[in-house]
């Protein structure tokens, strides 16, 4: 079974937040991305606290994908230093995990 990851970011606006997980999925670098209702970001930038409203996209995608996930987030993010936080899946149901592998183009062969 391929290792499978979670990886989170987040984003200024809905539609901005719908066209990464779109991108993401359309191009096999996610099986599945969440997008989640605005959450409230409290981040110190540029020397002042900041508070933002943000969307939250999960990107479920295989460990061995995570290069490419990232090189396409950083590149269709729009922020200077955009949150990428992968985080391994240690458990999950077997046919899910396999899904996202097999999505992904890290499904065994053969």
């Amino acid at each position: 079974m391929a290792d499978i990851l979670t990886v989170l970011t987040t984003i200024d606006s809905e539609a901005r937040a719908n066209d990464l997980a779109s991108g993401a999925v359309e191009r096999r670098l996610a099986a599945c991305a969440q997008i989640s209702a605005p959450v409230t970001s409290v981040y110190r930038w540029d020397g002042a606290v900041q508070r933002d409203p943000e969307w939250q996209v999960l990107f479920k995608t295989s460990a061995a994908g995570y290069d490419a996930l990232e090189a396409y987030l950083r590149e269709a993010h729009d922020y200077d230093v955009p949150e990428i936080i992968a985080t391994p899946v240690t458990r999950g149901n077997v046919d899910y995990l396999a899904w996202v592998a097999q999505e992904t183009g890290s499904a065994p062969t053969g």
